[in-house]
């Protein structure tokens, strides 16, 4: 039994050897596949985590006129607070409030900035008591609307719809991008087989002369395209957690106004999708290399 294990690697081994520029050709399609692959799992993460962000402490937003006299303001405000069984508390920040805020947001935009200062509108800040859902301020962002010296209101409804289809777009798009590069890695571990079997063709027909089976012959071949598929995920879970560290670390180091905190992906879900890659790495060598070893037996 061990002689057989010796047999089957050292022969794997002489296999990779031999085809050592296909064998990289394979393995670096295997990470940058796999990769994307595992890129497409964090980012739709990523996504879901901003969000949950957003809806889960979702506000309403209701600008009120520049100039609005005191006593407005103050109707305003009672028209706000009148609805206790929807909204559970009402901020106000006036004009000079307005004014820090919009620096905050639009410190590296001053041509925007000096636009708005002159006239910035003062706004109340709405939170409503149903922190899970949106659905409650939509039904009043119509009525409130209406009110006199209301400028404008603005629920998170458009940015959670911009996100849900940058979702859709780049989780799409990737996902298509990592499938058929595993096509192609796949395509390229079956050529490495093709060209190994074929380039031992006599070696093949001389054993299979004195009896070696065709799985005997076969698990050299299988070992060396599975080995392939999980070098390239090993690789490129090895390359995704830097990415994500990396990225991690730069978003902490954003403002707190830049709305980007929900874009990281923590925890244990990066080490479970590298799992996962290296799960797939080894499906992907192994059917590779086992369809292209049963197709190219006969020699």
């Amino acid at each position: 039994m061990i002689s057989r294990l010796r047999y089957t690697f050292r022969e794997m081994w002489a296999s990779l050897s031999r085809n050592l520029t296909l064998t990289f050709a394979a393995v670096i399609t295997s990470t940058v596949s796999l990769f994307l692959f595992g890129m497409t799992l964090l980012i739709q993460q990523g996504f879901e985590n901003q969000l949950k962000l957003w809806t889960g402490g979702v506000e309403m937003i209701v600008y009120v006129k520049h100039g609005a006299t005191p006593d407005q303001i103050a109707y305003l405000e009672g028209a706000l607070q009148s609805q206790t069984s929807v909204i559970k508390s009402v901020d106000f920040c006036d004009e000079v409030c307005a004014a820090d805020v919009a620096t905050t947001l639009f410190a590296g935009d001053p041509g925007t900035l000096d636009q708005l200062l002159p006239a910035i509108p003062s706004f109340f800040r709405v939170t409503p008591i149903d922190q899970e859902s949106s659905a409650v301020l939509r039904s009043l962002k119509a009525d409130f609307k209406t009110l006199p010296n209301v400028e404008e209101v603005r629920t998170p409804d458009d940015a959670v719809e911009v996100l849900s289809q940058l979702k859709g777009f780049f989780g799409v798009r990737t996902l298509v991008m990592s499938v058929v590069l595993l096509l192609a890695s796949a395509l390229l571990i079956w050529n490495t087989i093709r060209t190994a079997m074929f380039a031992r063709r006599r070696e093949i027909e001389v054993m299979k002369l004195v009896g070696a089976t065709n799985w005997f012959i076969r698990l050299p071949f299988m070992l060396e395209g599975l080995l392939q598929g999980i070098v390239g995920a090993a690789l490129g879970s090895a390359f995704l957690l830097f990415v994500n560290d990396d990225w991690t670390k730069g978003v902490r180091g954003f403002p707190d106004t830049s709305g980007l905190e929900g874009f990281v992906v923590t925890g244990g879900y990066p080490v479970v999708v590298c799992f996962l890659m290296i799960g797939l790495g080894a499906v992907v060598g192994a059917v590779g290399s086992a369809t292209a070893a049963s197709r190219f037996l006969d020699v």
